[in-house]
Parts: structure tokens; C-alpha cells; sequence
């Protein structure tokens, strides 16, 4: 097992400016790809800038994309969010859905830097009563009870079952209709 989450910022649950309460506002702002025109590990960029580019634009048209031609220096995509931060991903040797699928998880991400939840849920404005559990205005008596109890240990809500209530209302038929019934 890594020990590498001991090292990650711990920080609460959060969305950049409640986002998607109302409507939904993409946080990559632009997007660089930044390659060598001849290298071979600038390949699969190359090809997804001839074939796949246009339809990502299209799709992605709050997100501004920059081509950056370097000579003979190694393939990189930096993603820059609204919130200031940016991220570097190189693209060495990658193929062209590689590079197709670490846009799709850059235009998903929130800018936020990924680190470890100190709890899984959080408020901004906390509450004294503590959080709801489904045992939470259950009788006090449960507490002390020892189990297996008599009463506690009956479903609630025990109502007849299917055969009980065939049986009610055949015997309710018997009684009101004399001329069917049968002799003893």
C-alpha cells in the first residue's frame, strides 16, 4: 500500500463558486498544445490536432485552444483554469485518444488541486444539532433494551398478510350467504 496520500494538501469538500446550482460554468478556461512538427514523440498530437481538433473546439466552445509549435523539444498540454491555476501534462509518445482523453479530463476538472478529504461532507454554515443519522429520533428505550426484546424485536407496521385477508373475507361470504353453506 502507498504511503504518497500522507503527502497531498488536506482540505473539505468544495465547488468553485457553488457551481451548477444554477447553471453550469466550464472552469478550463484555455488549453495549449504545445509540439514538435517533426518529432516522433509529438505524434499522436499531431494527429489529433489533423483530425479530432475542430469537433473538440466545437464541442468545448467556452475553451480557448493554442497550438504551439516548438522544434525538437517534447510535446505538453497546459490547462489553465478560471480560478488562476494551471496544469502541465506531458504528451510524450502518446496516441491520439490518449491525448483526446486527457482533454475530456481537463475540461471536466474544476482547476481545484487534487488533495485529501479531511471529511466527505462539509457545510458552510455548520449546524449545532449534528448531522441526521436514521437513528436519530428513535425512542430512548432502544439504548437500554436487551435483545432479543419482545415488543422491539416486531416488525412496526404488521398488518395482515395476503392469506389472512382471503380468509376474513371467505368467512365473511359464509356467514352472510346461509344458502351455500355447507352442512355438517
Amino acid at each position: 500500500m502507498s504511503n504518497s496520500h500522507l503527502f497531498l494538501p488536506s482540505g473539505f469538500l468544495r465547488t468553485p463558486l457553488q457551481n451548477g446550482l444554477g447553471r453550469y460554468i466550464p472552469q478550463l478556461q484555455r488549453i495549449t498544445l504545445k509540439f514538435c512538427k517533426n518529432h516522433g514523440g509529438s505524434r499522436g498530437v499531431r494527429d489529433f490536432i489533423e483530425s479530432d481538433l475542430m469537433e473538440f473546439a466545437k464541442t468545448n466552445h467556452g475553451t480557448v485552444v493554442y497550438l504551439k509549435p516548438r522544434r525538437h523539444r517534447s510535446p505538453c498540454m497546459v490547462a489553465e483554469y478560471l480560478n488562476g491555476e494551471r496544469e502541465y501534462l506531458s504528451c510524450h509518445e502518446f496516441s491520439r485518444d490518449e491525448v483526446h482523453k486527457w482533454l475530456s479530463y481537463m475540461c471536466t476538472r474544476s482547476g481545484i488541486p487534487v488533495m485529501r478529504f479531511r471529511k466527505y461532507q462539509h457545510t458552510d454554515y455548520p449546524t449545532v444539532q449534528g448531522v441526521w443519522n436514521p437513528f436519530t429520533h428513535q425512542a430512548p428505550e432502544i439504548n437500554v433494551a436487551e435483545f432479543p426484546h419482545g415488543v422491539l424485536s416486531k416488525p412496526i407496521d404488521h398488518g395482515q398478510t395476503a392469506t389472512e385477508q382471503l380468509i376474513e373475507i371467505f368467512k365473511k361470504t359464509q356467514i352472510e350467504d346461509p344458502v351455500n353453506k355447507p352442512s355438517n
